[in-house]
């Protein structure tokens, strides 16, 4: 499957081609917008006017898909994230990285759920996105801002998490900040 994924960035595509994705990209920003992540790719083929065949053959998955929506946001967030390097210590970094995440991750009801998944789905913003994440995290262990065995896997679940509260109303987006705190407080180095 991730062959696949690497394989569809990497193919240059004839004209036509390049047309439907792109009416792909439109058509599922609008009904994920309207709808959330996890609406009909039916419904976003139907938008697009295209085949459900032609959908799933430049996004096999709907994570594809995803990451495919996400990948603009995501290389902007990395390289914002690493203009901060001369200005932020590393636990600051990576605090507001996490905060951006967050937000991130409510940009679509439902992309919370799916955002590991989507992040492992091998597009340039996704692997972008992992691999600034993953640098923060070891700059922050570094400087003994976080304790040595959190993992990048540890901090999205932490994001996940918080972003599952924004979503389901149980959380105010301005209280991201304080949830992330939270979070780093018991995650600092001893």
């Amino acid at each position: 499957m991730t062959e696949a994924i690497q394989q569809i960035d990497e193919t240059p595509l004839r004209a036509d081609a390049a047309r439907n994705r792109e009416r792909i990209l439109t058509a599922a920003d609008a009904v994920f917008s309207e709808r959330g992540a996890d609406a009909s790719l039916e419904d976003v083929a139907k938008r697009a006017k295209v085949g459900i065949g032609t959908l799933y053959r430049r996004f096999p998955t709907r994570e594809a898909l995803l990451g495919a929506l996400c990948d603009e946001r995501l290389l902007a967030l990395a390289a914002n994230s690493r203009t901060r390097d001369d200005v932020m210590d590393p636990g600051t970094s990576l605090r507001a990285f996490m905060i951006e995440l967050v937000i991130h991750a409510s940009h679509y009801q439902g992309l919370a759920v799916q955002l590991g998944t989507v992040l492992k789905s091998h597009t340039t913003g996704c692997h972008a996105g992992t691999a600034e994440g993953q640098r923060l995290l070891q700059r922050a262990q570094k400087a003994k801002a976080v304790a040595k065995d959190v993992s990048f896997d540890d901090l999205l679940c932490v994001i996940t998490a918080i972003s599952l509260a924004v979503e389901q109303g149980g959380a105010v987006k301005s209280r991201v900040t304080h949830l992330v705190d939270l979070f780093l407080g018991g995650i600092r180095t001893r």
